[in-house]
Order: C-alpha cells, then structure tokens, then sequence
C-alpha cells in the first residue's frame, strides 16, 4: 500500500445558493492557500500549490437541497495571528463566527476560531503546539 505524508485530497461541497456561497469562499480559500481556480459551469475548485489531481483542493457545487448539518472541516493555522486575521476575514466576508477565536481546553496551546459559511456549512482553523 503506498503511504502518503498527508493522506487529504479534496472537499466537494454543498451549497443551496452559489451567488450567496461564492464571494465569500473567494476570500476565504485564497487566505487559507487554495489560491488558484480552475471553474467550470457546474464546480467551483480552488487549488492548493501542487499539480492536480495530487494538489489539494477544495470544490464547491450548488446542490438547492443541501442543508448544513453537524459535520465540520478543520484547517491547520501557522500562527495565533493567523487564526485572527482569518476570524476577521470570516466576519468581513458574510461568516458567522460561533466561537472564538481564543484558547480551548483540548491542549494548553489549542487556539480556534469556529465558524459558518453564509449558507451554514461548519469550519475550524486552529494553531496548536501541542
């Protein structure tokens, strides 16, 4: 079996409304290093660095019965401040932040921001040490 040093490869998401999800996931995913698109009439992908299909990426198709529910995506953050300036870019952006960002009990060093998408999709971006 051939081993992977991150075994992600992708997000395909939901949304009920492409015009309110767009805008925001354009500020949003650039921030958190998918910074190159490759669209098409029916998916929106924004890529990390790499060469597809092995780059990461993340992609999002509209879908008018999709309704959030209780599944989250949680995203790395090199820095405290990262975790910061991406809470302020959520709020900027038409986000809702849920909680955070501050430091949590699961470790000592265990700093997040949760938050939603306009159309209620759940997020994370935590910094850790431990």
């Amino acid at each position: 079996m051939k081993t992977y040093k991150n075994p992600f490869s992708h997000i395909d998401l939901r949304v009920p409304n492409m015009e309110a999800a767009l805008p925001f996931y354009e500020k949003l995913l650039p921030a958190l290093g998918f910074t190159r698109t490759f669209h098409s009439p029916l998916w929106m992908v924004f890529a990390a660095d790499g060469e597809l299909p092995s780059a990461a990426y993340f992609a999002i198709t509209e879908d008018p019965a999709h309704l959030p529910n209780a599944n989250l995506v949680g995203f790395w953050a090199d820095s405290r401040e990262e975790v910061d300036q991406i809470a302020q870019l959520v709020r900027e952006a038409g986000g809702k932040i849920n909680d955070g960002p501050r430091l949590f009990p699961i470790s000592k060093s265990y700093y997040a921001v949760y938050f939603e998408d306009p159309c209620g999709n759940k997020y994370e971006l935590v910094h850790r040490l431990d």
